[in-house]
């Protein structure tokens, strides 16, 4: 009884000010990569790493309109990945932990409340470890997956830092059977391209966290599922605390608010990664002998998502894939062949000159169309009678 109160007691420990206890998320998670390895970043690989980033942002010079987005350069393991990044995560995963954690509280009847008084508390408690738990195993997964701080195609990292994880580069050229250098640069490329993006469009990381978190408050509670999950809970074995899968808590709600929350989020994912996948491939162009298939791949593997985004899209209810990746990839071509590439890029001058959904099935009008107006306004006289500035100083001379 005395080891089953010490395991509890360090179950609920550090509630934390938030409904998520993400102290214990980050020992979960690292207790994972611990038991899976998780390899120090030599010398060599940093080195590597830089080098590769360096060579990155030459090639991308001619490709954008915008000049370097890296402040600096790193090396992460998969351990440093899960630490750099868990303040967004904090900030995308709050809101929807703390439906499931009142979710919990309602569970207890009202009559009983009143007899409960400061044991209610626990309930937030062990609802914020519950969800910890699950999350430190989703963010251990992940970890173990990405390839760079933008891979999954949100500004997780630090702004300015441009950041590789070698293990997992590794792995995967491995798996495609290509030089481990060859993917490093490839992956490198991508990471500076979305650097050069977020830095340079100010507005960008607000908008696309501000996208999740709209469709994270559409998100409804499962109560019969939390309800479920509880009944399995074991009193005399706290380790059924962590063990219980949340899977199935969060859905969305079906209402024309949220499929339009969900339209929105889509498109601005499929537009950033779109913008990377074009820019990348054009910078990449015949300097790199597997350039086509890598830029095939990770098209495949950023539309279906990997087995642990998919675990983590099952937990908290957010699915990070751009549906409509190809469709965008193609716009902004379009974009670039009828505006060049400083045209392209004052796209996204402003949130609302940005394509909409619709825009994905016909990206040749869109482009023509945006073209036109850049036209039309280079050769406007704002001077000329009937012209907004003159109307304005008319509309003065009537009034005084």
């Amino acid at each position: 009884m005395q080891q089953f109160m010490s395991q509890l007691q360090h179950l609920l420990s550090a509630p934390g000010s938030g409904p998520v206890n993400w102290d214990l998320a980050r020992q979960v998670a690292a207790s994972q990569l611990a038991a899976a390895g998780d390899p120090a970043v030599s010398p060599f690989e940093r080195n590597a790493v830089e080098e590769a980033l360096r060579i990155a942002d030459l090639w991308l010079e001619p490709a954008t309109s915008w000049p370097s987005g890296i402040r600096t350069s790193v090396a992460w393991n998969r351990n440093e990945w899960i630490y750099k990044t868990l303040d967004v995560w904090r900030k995308l995963c709050d809101p929807v932990a703390s439906r499931m954690v009142g979710a919990m509280g309602d569970l207890v009847p009202p009559e009983a409340r009143a007899q409960l008084g400061p044991m209610q508390s626990m309930v937030a408690t062990l609802g914020g470890a519950l969800f910890g738990g699950q999350l430190g195993q989703a963010l251990g997964s992940l970890a173990a997956e990405v390839l760079s701080a933008g891979d999954i195609g949100l500004p997780l990292g630090p702004a300015g830092t441009a950041a590789l994880v070698p293990a997992n580069i590794r792995a995967y050229g491995e798996g495609l059977e290509l030089p481990e250098d060859e993917v490093r640069l490839y992956v490198a490329l991508r990471e500076a391209a979305h650097q050069r993006l977020f830095q340079h469009v100010p507005w960008l990381r607000g908008h696309v966290l501000t996208a999740v978190e709209n469709y994270a408050a559409g998100i409804r509670v499962n109560r019969e599922a939390i309800e479920e999950a509880m009944g399995r809970v074991d009193p005399t074995d706290p380790e059924s605390m962590q063990a219980i899968a949340l899977e199935g808590i969060f859905t969305p709600e079906d209402t024309p608010a949220q499929k339009a929350s969900l339209a929105r989020l889509e498109t601005v994912l499929a537009l950033v990664e779109g913008w990377v996948c074009h820019v990348v491939d054009s910078a990449a162009g015949d300097r790199l002998p597997n350039v086509v298939r890598l830029g095939e791949a990770f098209r495949r593997r950023r539309a279906a998502g990997g087995p642990a985004e998919q675990t983590f899209a099952a937990l908290v209810g957010l699915e990070l894939r751009p549906r409509r990746l190809r469709e965008a990839t193609v716009l902004w071509s379009a974009l670039t062949e009828h505006r060049g590439i400083a045209g392209r890029d004052a796209v996204w001058g402003h949130p609302d000159l940005l394509p909409s959904d619709d825009d994905f099935a016909n990206p040749e009008a869109f482009a023509a169309t945006t073209s036109d107006l850049d036209e039309e306004l280079a050769n406007f006289d704002f001077t000329a009678p009937g012209a907004p500035e003159e109307q304005a100083r008319g509309e003065d001379d009537d009034k005084s």
